[in-house]
């Protein structure tokens, strides 16, 4: 609780110097677009949260989500209607998790280094499907695709068919998937299962947890996730580059999760927790665009915010341990 009340202050904190840096910054608009950018990201943090919290870590986020947005444009290109297109890519991402939560169970290999070969591996995936794709070589490829895609970025993304952002669709997308996944965590058995392989992998084993088939699961899931956020951006955006889409999304995802209370050695974290560390970085990226500050600044304060909030878990975990 300690954790949450602490990024719900920092949150509250950065909105009061945003709003106050620009007049602007305070407008309906750009407020909309905050709330769109904060349920993109925190889509991804659901997934990798969960990873987090079995223990494991996934580093192909953000190229998983790149390739789902090429490959939703690709398909498109081809003649498959919206929709389908979507479940196409959805089911993208279910394969690769599921591939890197068998990498990781049956071989026993690293999930850190099992996930590092996917980010290139789909990176290049993404590649070889094309350079850039966008809605509007979607529909001019087939016109009759107009529609649909209108809906679709209307339910999505809160666009109308001028592509004004009219409300945070995905903002309200994220809060759909949190509850969700609020309830399977802290409500089923199942969150039971993920909290205790993440504490510890073999008294969860001793107890009949079925121990590799959870994780397989959650890889399954982050990566399920990942792909809807590349998805996402596709439609958010009038052209996809599938050499820079989704980059260091994983960053970000891992930031959220980490600020949201999930500890990088497993068993800790809440879906509240997760939707508010997924809403400071790109508050945090508002200001920096409203101030005139260097965008580059931004990994900086990522990396800076990743090491104190692994210096702080450790403390954290210190503390508990002195105190038994």
């Amino acid at each position: 609780m300690t954790r949450i009340l602490g990024v719900l202050g920092l949150l509250v904190a950065l909105y009061v110097i945003l709003i106050a840096s620009n007049p602007n910054a305070g407008q309906l608009s750009n407020l909309i677009s905050v709330a769109n950018l904060q349920g993109r990201f925190g889509v991804i943090t659901l997934g990798a949260a969960l990873v987090i919290i079995i223990g494991g870590i996934d580093l192909s986020i953000g190229s998983v989500a790149g390739c789902g947005a090429v490959l939703f444009g690709i398909l498109m290109e081809e003649g498959i209607p919206p929709v389908p297109s979507l479940i196409l890519v959805i089911a993208f991402g279910l394969t690769v998790g599921c591939i890197n939560g068998l990498l990781v169970t049956r071989l026993k290999l690293q999930s850190f280094l099992v996930t590092l070969c996917g980010m290139f591996v789909y990176r290049g995936m993404a590649r070889l499907l094309g350079g850039t794709v966008g809605r509007s070589r979607s529909i001019e490829a087939h016109p009759e695709f107009l529609n649909s895609i209108q809906s679709i970025s209307y339910v999505l993304i809160g666009k109308d068919a001028s592509r004004e952002l009219i409300f945070p669709a995905q903002f309200i997308l994220l809060l759909i998937l949190a509850a969700v996944f609020g309830f399977f965590l802290h409500k089923t058995a199942y969150g039971r299962y993920w909290y205790a392989i993440g504490h510890n992998e073999l008294a969860a084993k001793y107890a009949g947890v079925k121990v590799e088939r959870q994780r397989v699961i959650v890889y399954t899931l982050c990566s399920a996730l990942a792909a809807l956020g590349g998805v996402l951006l596709f439609l958010d955006t009038s052209s996809v580059q599938s050499d820079n889409a989704g980059s260091s999304w994983e960053l970000y995802a891992i930031l959220g999760a980490v600020l949201g209370g999930c500890s990088l050695r497993g068993g800790e974290g809440t879906a509240l927790g997760m939707v508010l560390g997924a809403m400071v970085l790109p508050v945090l990226e508002n200001l920096v665009t409203f101030r005139g500050l260097k965008s580059d600044m931004i990994p900086a304060v990522i990396g800076l915010t990743l090491l104190f909030g692994t210096i702080v878990d450790e403390l954290i975990r210190r503390r508990s341990r002195a105190n038994r």
